[in-house]
């Protein structure tokens, strides 16, 4: 989650004006602060969750793995005072994905009980987190929703036609194979709908990127489903 509340929203307005003295309380938490490098973990796939964690810049990736050995990114994040953990705290379950430091990071890990006892003690800051996890939670339902219900290719147009329409903060990846992890499906399959979208006259691959050629042909690709 972001501490930054959203723009809309049923309480956007009581939390724009509670904002600062959210953030003021969550920093006074028990907190100290850690260098991370590349490749590092803030959070690991079935691991207890030993701080929550704030990130004030810089990218992180996060992703899922399977028995099998298949895995799922859910995408690269560029963190502007993101909050980690927050699911696990409230839940007291082992960390469902692994959150991971894609360049050198300062981060904030904030003591779990300091945050459970400012809960306690001042319950209206939950209003936070019960926001944020609402918005989050809807966000990720559609990303699913739609890799699930869909075909690749499909899917690959509906993500290029949201980052032409909207500033998501989740960004694709610059490596053909995480971008395949991130559709999840495998690299073959993965080139193979890229191929299809290609021979339409829809996109062109630029290296490992894809450029769109004709935005309105793209959105005609995606109503028809």
């Amino acid at each position: 989650m972001q501490l930054a509340p959203y723009a809309k929203g049923r309480f956007s307005g009581q939390l724009q004006q509670q904002a600062e003295a959210f953030t003021r309380a969550l920093l006074s938490c028990d907190h100290q602060l850690t260098e991370l490098q590349a490749g590092q973990q803030l959070l690991s796939q079935g691991k207890n969750l030993d701080f929550l964690y704030l990130v004030p810049a810089g990218k992180v990736s996060m992703h899922i793995s399977a028995i099998n050995g298949r895995r799922f990114q859910l995408g690269e994040l560029s963190c502007a005072q993101h909050l980690f953990g927050e699911m696990e705290f409230f839940t007291g379950t082992l960390c469902q994905w692994s959150v991971v430091a894609e360049g050198p990071l300062q981060v904030r890990q904030i003591c779990l009980k300091s945050v459970q006892q400012l809960l306690l003690t001042q319950p209206q800051h939950t209003l936070f987190f019960a926001s944020a996890l609402a918005w989050d939670y809807q966000d990720s339902l559609d990303i699913y929703t739609n890799r699930l219900l869909h075909t690749i290719s499909y899917n690959i147009a509906w993500d290029l036609l949201q980052r032409s329409q909207t500033q998501n903060c989740l960004h694709a990846f610059g490596k053909m194979d995480q971008e395949a992890e991130r559709f999840g499906t495998s690299s073959r399959v993965f080139r193979r709908a890229v191929r299809e979208l290609v021979d339409k006259g829809l996109i062109e691959r630029q290296g490992a990127n894809l450029k769109v050629l004709d935005i309105n042909k793209l959105q005609q690709f995606v109503d028809q489903g």
